[in-house]
């Protein structure tokens, strides 16, 4: 059983919903959760975010995107919270970051690092993690992480009982 089936399995155990909004990346981290049986019980929405605008429509503060940068933990804690709140999901997930190209629109940060953050709604918890991607290609970037959340995310529904 792969990370995915896993965490599906777990959600509907415990009659428990997921979100995400991804920026880097691209939409992967929903696309690989359903593609799992019985995903839609547990899948409430997913969004990609890649502007700023886009963002900010679906709840991110912009105070916190101008003081901290779109790319910081922040923003991800932002974007985890919003697409909970925004899809009355028990758990939102938020991915931020460069991966193997500078930003023309927001030339700010390290290429490379990423930033998400697992909010629990019920108990008003957020986890936060980055990584660096450094992977050749986007694909292998988003490829690694997505495997890397959903390794955190299977540790954060284990301690959530």
């Amino acid at each position: 059983m792969n990370n995915f089936e896993i965490i599906v399995n777990k959600l509907l155990e415990k009659n428990k919903t997921i979100s995400t909004m991804e920026s880097c990346t691209g939409g992967l981290l929903a696309s690989d959760i359903t593609c799992i049986p019985n995903s839609s019980e547990i899948f409430h929405f997913g969004a990609v975010t890649y502007s700023n605008e886009y963002k900010i429509k679906m709840g991110v503060s912009s105070d916190v995107i101008d003081k901290y940068t779109v790319y910081s933990i922040e923003t991800a804690k932002e974007m985890a919270k919003a697409i909970s709140s925004f899809t009355s999901s028990d758990y939102g997930v938020g991915v931020t970051g460069q991966i193997n190209k500078q930003d023309p629109n927001n030339p700010v940060g390290v290429v490379g690092e990423v930033f998400f953050s697992i909010y629990d709604k019920s108990n008003d918890r957020f986890y936060e993690y980055s990584l660096n991607a450094t992977e050749k290609t986007r694909e292998l970037n988003k490829k690694l992480i997505v495997d890397y959340i959903s390794t955190k995310l299977l540790e954060v529904l284990d301690v959530d009982n």
